[in-house]
């Protein structure tokens, strides 16, 4: 994997413009009140990474929690997300993962976010969370209390790091897709690596998703069986793609708060 440099070195304000205009009656809106939250800069083989941070003021050895982002990348909600877990005892980490390749907070729509997802590879992802594992560890944080959670291409990323972190206790996709076709940055997909997965992952997908068809949970959810793990799909047969996203038209309140109690439990129960 060559090195590339960072194009982009902070983090965007707001929400991104890419999705559509914003739900702000449901967009939920977290302080920083008790928190030490703000952007930070994580240090990589290719220079400094722009992520968010977010943490309980006054809690040594907090629990660590990697956020890792929709292909909209870090915008207003991954923030809040980190600081939803900040204010319930977790250091929640969100690194910028396209900042080599482009400005997310730039893009006009879903097909340029696609097309800015696209050109981050898998090792590439795979080593910039490990990066923000190293600086948490640095700080302070508990990586022996490791968990992760993802949305959307990050929900894949969930799948991918636990089948690559051996230090992972708990993971939580949500509507990560499952199957593609393998390329050079893509070679593999989670349906490829379940047998090999070092910590169990919870997933949480809508029944009525367009992009991620049941067909393919169903697959996912044999393959762990057979692998033996303990990894669980569990199906909102009325929500669609996005359903945790509170700041869009596709939030499903019911569906995004019954996977939010059910994430931290799952993290609780696993040690994080």
């Amino acid at each position: 994997m060559s090195r590339r440099g960072f194009l982009v070195g902070s983090l965007a304000a707001g929400f991104t413009l890419a999705a559509g205009p914003v739900a702000a009656q449901t967009a939920i809106v977290t302080d920083t009140q008790g928190l030490a939250a703000g952007e930070i800069q994580v240090p990589t083989a290719d220079g400094a990474m722009p992520a968010y941070r977010a943490q309980p003021l006054g809690v040594a050895h907090p629990p660590v929690v990697l956020v890792v982002h929709e292909i909209f990348g870090v915008h207003e909600y991954i923030k809040d997300i980190c600081r939803r877990l900040g204010k319930l005892g977790y250091l929640a980490i969100a690194p910028e993962l396209y900042a080599r390749y482009g400005d997310p907070s730039q893009l006009k729509n879903v097909q340029e976010a696609l097309a800015l997802a696209a050109k981050a590879p898998d090792a590439q992802v795979n080593a910039d969370l490990d990066a923000c594992v190293a600086w948490a560890k640095a700080k302070g944080g508990d990586v022996g209390r490791l968990g992760i959670t993802g949305f959307c291409r990050g929900g894949r990323s969930v799948w991918l790091y636990a089948a690559h972190q051996p230090a992972l206790k708990a993971a939580v996709a949500w509507y990560g897709p499952l199957d593609g076709a393998p390329s050079a940055d893509m070679p593999r997909w989670p349906l490829d690596v379940a047998a090999e997965l070092k910590a169990p992952v919870l997933g949480l997908y809508g029944g009525q998703d367009q992009g991620i068809p049941l067909s393919d949970v169903e697959a996912m959810r044999a393959a762990v069986a057979k692998a033996g793990g303990t990894s669980e799909l569990r199906v909102y047969a009325d929500a669609g793609h996005a359903f945790h996203a509170d700041y869009r038209p596709s939030y499903r309140k019911e569906a995004a708060e019954d996977g939010w109690r059910r994430m931290l439990e799952w993290f609780k129960g696993r040690g994080v």
